[in-house]
């Protein structure tokens, strides 16, 4: 009994034996499925998939993908995967495309349609209407000479691999390498064009993902909230500065606005004298301070941090302060 529920009794030992064995007959299944798919693209897949890639990377237009059941859902993967990544693509479901969806489809866009046999009458619509506009249609099957496949102006045709499922019906592994070979796609093509973590937070900003993308300028305290004092002061005035401004350190600054040096508590610690208020901030600071840009990632600025050991950074445009970084203002924003 716990807090007056009766837990079940656990399960025999034979049981969990057998589920991790099915469990791992299913990842092996799958290994498999992949190792096949990695070989055909060294072979038969290498230029129907640069193809494939090519053809969408000099599309005027999007990236429309289809396919039913299983295929469907992987299809939607494989559409928001390109679209999060560079290539503007969307979801039609084959069903819907007859009944007016395929108005958003134009002779501008590459089609990509999936199907293990090739054979899924709900797509004859979607295929019908590509070879009427011309429009580029990529297959992705493991059936080329399939309905299917004989339309398409570019075949994938993934390896033949059986099923994780004991009586190979349940699409499991097939629907694995559909993925792959979608993920393989988008990642081409992303390093085609070049797209950058940068470009990547613009289209992700959002969650934790968006957070670790967000830039440094986006999270700093402006100028005024950074504590400064100039060069000559003395401490005295470099500790009000650190506590009213509440960083746990205070930038030295030359008369030019340039940072020339950095007092942390942990300098203050070190210097600890009866006279240490009378001293010029110089004797105390620490030179060559650890800086950050203010185009530089958060997730960068918060590894800086951790592996510096530091809690405040200033940020930098040459050699002047424009403001200032803190570990909360990092964590608060989710960044991690």
């Amino acid at each position: 009994m716990s807090d007056g529920i009766e837990l079940p009794p656990a399960p025999p030992t034979g049981l969990d034996d057998d589920l991790i064995a099915a469990g791992l007959r299913t990842l092996e299944a799958e290994a498999d499925g992949i190792a096949a798919l990695s070989a055909a693209m060294a072979d038969g897949l290498r230029t129907p998939f640069v193809a494939a890639a090519k053809a969408i990377r000099d599309a005027r237009g999007r990236v429309v993908v289809s396919g039913m059941g299983k295929s469907g859902h992987v299809g939607r993967k494989i559409a928001a995967t390109l679209a999060s990544t560079g290539t503007p693509a969307f979801f039609v479901h084959p069903a819907e495309a007859g009944h007016g969806d395929l108005g958003m489809i134009t002779p501008d866009d590459v089609v990509i349609a999936l199907s293990w046999s090739g054979e899924t009458t709900e797509l004859k619509g979607l295929i019908e209407y590509s070879r009427r506009f011309r429009i580029t249609l990529v297959a992705i099957t493991s059936e080329a000479g399939s309905t299917l496949g004989k339309a398409a102006d570019v075949v994938l045709a993934l390896p033949q691999a059986r099923e994780a499922c004991p009586h190979n019906l349940a699409p499991t592994t097939s629907s694995l390498m559909q993925l792959a070979i979608g993920d393989a796609l988008a990642i081409a093509l992303l390093e085609s064009r070049g797209f950058t973590p940068r470009d990547f937070r613009i289209l992700h900003p959002g969650g934790r993902l968006g957070a670790a993308l967000t830039f440094v300028r986006d999270l700093m305290h402006p100028a005024e909230a950074m504590p400064l004092v100039a060069i000559g002061s003395r401490m005295g005035g470099a500790i009000v500065e650190m506590s009213t401004k509440g960083f746990g350190c205070v930038g030295i600054v030359d008369a030019a606005g340039n940072l020339v040096g950095i007092i942390t508590d942990g300098d203050l610690r070190r210097h600890m004298r009866p006279d240490l208020l009378d001293l010029a901030v110089e004797r105390v600071m620490t030179g060559k301070p650890i800086c950050l840009a203010p185009d530089q990632l958060a997730s960068e600025a918060l590894q800086r941090l951790n592996t510096s050991k530091i809690t405040a950074v200033f940020v930098m445009e040459g050699t002047r302060p424009i403001g200032i970084v803190h570990l909360h203002d990092l964590l608060r924003a989710g960044v991690a």
